[in-house]
């Protein structure tokens, strides 16, 4: 079977992550507005729908009345106030998470020019565990990663062997 590939290392993990544990014959709700990896996910023929860009803190109306069987949240809930909200007012019975992990060596994500596009948390693995255990998921799959960088500098190097992101897969338990 002909698998197409994505130039984006962390595209092309998430797709088969996703593929391991999610059918395309299961409806999807995309935490976020829709985005790059919505696209890949259509092309490769799941069923997906994707909030609003309603602030999740606030408004969970989309996620109450959603009727997916999934919930995907990748690269979402580091921007998140209240991710133990969110997480407890998901509905559906399977959830796959992605997060950038904390790095010892770099500060937390903090965009000058757009209020929203901040990190007000950085995960270590086993906080995101946590979170999860707590809000009544059980995981049954994680993997982690680098994000090696075509850059000189002590950082880049760190990069290469440093996992910088973090996936899960969880059900409700």
């Amino acid at each position: 079977m002909y698998e197409k590939t994505y130039p984006n290392k962390r595209f092309n993990l998430t797709l088969q992550f996703l593929k391991k544990h999610v059918s395309t014959s299961e409806t999807i709700l995309d935490l976020g507005v829709k985005n790059p990896f919505t696209e890949i996910m259509l092309s490769e023929g799941y069923s997906v729908e994707n909030t609003k860009g309603e602030d999740l803190d606030e408004d969970r109306k989309a996620i109450l009345a959603s009727p997916a069987k999934v919930v995907t949240a990748f690269e979402i809930f580091e921007h998140l106030l209240s991710p133990y909200e969110v997480l407890k007012s998901i509905t559906a019975d399977k959830i796959l998470i992605s997060i950038p992990l904390k790095l010892w060596f770099a500060s937390a994500y903090r965009s000058q020019t757009d209020m929203r596009d901040r990190h007000y948390h950085e995960f270590e693995d086993w906080q995101l565990d946590w979170l999860l255990e707590k809000t009544g998921w059980m995981i049954k799959d994680r993997q982690k990663w680098t994000n090696p960088v075509n850059k000189l500098g002590i950082r880049p190097i760190l990069r290469r062997f440093t996992p910088r992101y973090y996936i899960v897969y969880a059900e409700r338990s």
